[in-house]
């Protein structure tokens, strides 16, 4: 799933890393909610709060959705500088360690959501978890050339309606017969995707609910698990490829 990219990626590969991510983003952004009424990753919402306490006059609270958009897009430099970096030095596996990088830093707010008094406790849990969902989103964003994204739903929706749209008007005859085989694989992706992320966000806050932070020390694990994953690929890969020249 982290290892190919743009378009060397098939539909099965992007449908798993869409899947899995989306579930990971659906799970800590309603427990988020659940925990302090923030959500971390929804950066539409967030942006309308904004906009809400500005004209208000509520600038003090205005400025911690400010500072909730402003860290999500810290994740997301963040990763593509470290994209970029391995890239530039031809780290095959770049997109997994970014992956790894998430599951680290996941872990430790894990801990300190578990060890942290209240007062401290809400803006840690949602600016960490917002960094975390921009640097995700970066990874996924680059690996599949746009084609998934997992941590937002407006424009997987977005593109949900269009391959709709598409489908309707071949089946109207408008269009050729033979181009509704990429419409059905983007569809299958973009609904998956959301099913996912929906799935991720029960999970989320029925387990928050029961353990707390553990949530984010399990999921952190599991992150863990794709990222050790894709960097063996990774490096089995470039070890064939050197065997063969």
């Amino acid at each position: 799933m982290l290892v190919q990219q743009g378009e060397e990626r098939g539909n099965d590969v992007d449908q798993r890393l869409a899947c899995t991510l989306a579930a990971v983003a659906g799970a800590l952004n309603t427990a988020a909610f659940e925990a302090v009424g923030f959500f971390a990753a929804n950066m539409t919402g967030n942006v309308s709060l904004l906009s809400d306490h500005i004209a208000v006059g509520h600038f003090l609270t205005g400025s911690f959705f400010l500072a909730i958009i402003l860290t999500f897009i810290a994740g997301s430099v963040v990763s593509t500088v470290l994209v970029n970096f391995g890239r530039r030095r031809q780290i095959h596996g770049i997109y997994a360690y970014s992956i790894l990088s998430e599951a680290i830093l996941l872990a430790v707010l894990g801990f300190a959501d578990v060890g942290l008094p209240p007062l401290h406790r809400a803006p840690t849990l949602v600016l960490g978890i917002s960094f975390l969902m921009g640097l995700q989103n970066a990874v996924v964003t680059r690996i599949s050339g746009a084609r998934v994204r997992t941590t937002h739903v407006s424009g997987t929706a977005t593109d949900i309606g269009i391959e709709l749209g598409m489908l309707i008007d071949i089946m109207l005859g408008h269009e050729p017969n033979e181009t509704a085989a990429p419409y059905w694989a983007k569809l299958r992706l973009h609904g998956m995707s959301i099913l996912s992320f929906l799935i991720g966000g029960v999970v989320g806050v029925l387990v928050y609910q029961r353990i707390g932070g553990l949530l984010l020390i399990a999921t952190a694990v599991l992150l863990l698990v794709i990222a050790v994953s894709g960097i063996r690929r990774a490096r089995g890969l470039r070890a064939r490829a050197a065997a063969a020249e």
